[in-house]
């Protein structure tokens, strides 16, 4: 089951910005801003918004690498390894 994410009113973070980047920094997961009871926003800390980013990156490669596979287009497992230790070191 997924967790749901804290969630934090506009008004609360308007009021104490500093104390809401705080929160997102130590849990470690996003934030849904709320305004008028429903959610208006989501709230990443730099860390995870880079990390999501390095993750859709490598997902979009697999899903061309299925399509080139399917066209009978592709690369050597050298070529696929030397890309994917590429992008794993970005991750580091």
């Amino acid at each position: 089951m997924a967790k749901v994410p804290p969630i934090v009113p506009i008004t609360d973070l308007r009021q104490d910005a500093a104390a809401v980047l705080k929160q997102l920094r130590d849990q470690k997961q996003p934030l849904v801003i709320t305004q008028r009871g429903r959610a208006a926003a989501v709230m990443l800390s730099i860390e995870e918004y880079e990390r999501s980013v390095r993750e859709h990156d490598l997902l979009k490669l697999l899903a061309q690498g299925e399509k080139e596979i399917q066209v009978e287009k592709g690369h050597t497992l050298a070529e696929v390894l030397k890309e994917a230790d590429a992008l794993l070191a970005e991750d580091s």
